[in-house]
């Protein structure tokens, strides 16, 4: 999932990194590219413990609705991509039946795009989008 992060840096630290979609989350880093990379070590950590604790996961909301929020005044946005179906709960087989040229399309689309390992991971990822709007 895309989770919109906000970047701020006084004169004197490292780049400071907010997700405001989890409450309590943050990193830092020497650089930008460093401390989104570190939010990603930080949002594994966050959601072990949401887990953990039996709390509901964060869905990510759009960076407009943060916009106006004081809190978040002179900073810079970015999205980073976070996988968080490994929180989700164990795998499960099941069955499905889909029309032949819809299932060819998933196939072809995941051979191209090195986001989806597999069929099962399109459509676990395509479920969260439909559910996080739902």
């Amino acid at each position: 999932m895309k989770f919109p992060v906000v970047l701020h840096k006084d004169a004197d630290s490292e780049y400071g990194v907010t997700v405001p979609d989890v409450p309590g989350c943050f990193s830092a880093g020497a650089t930008v590219s460093e401390a989104l990379e570190n939010v990603q070590e930080a949002l594994a950590l966050h959601f072990e413990g949401l887990v953990a604790d039996g709390d509901p996961l964060p869905q990510p909301q759009e960076v407009d609705v943060y916009l106006g929020n004081p809190d978040y005044a002179g900073g810079v946005w970015a999205v980073v991509d976070f996988d968080i179906t490994p929180y989700l709960g164990k795998a499960v087989r099941f069955n499905a039946t889909l029309p032949e040229n819809l299932l060819h399309r998933i196939d072809e689309l995941v051979k191209k795009d090195h986001r989806y390992a597999s069929r099962s991971g399109f459509l676990a990822t395509a479920a969260l989008r439909e559910l996080s709007v739902a």
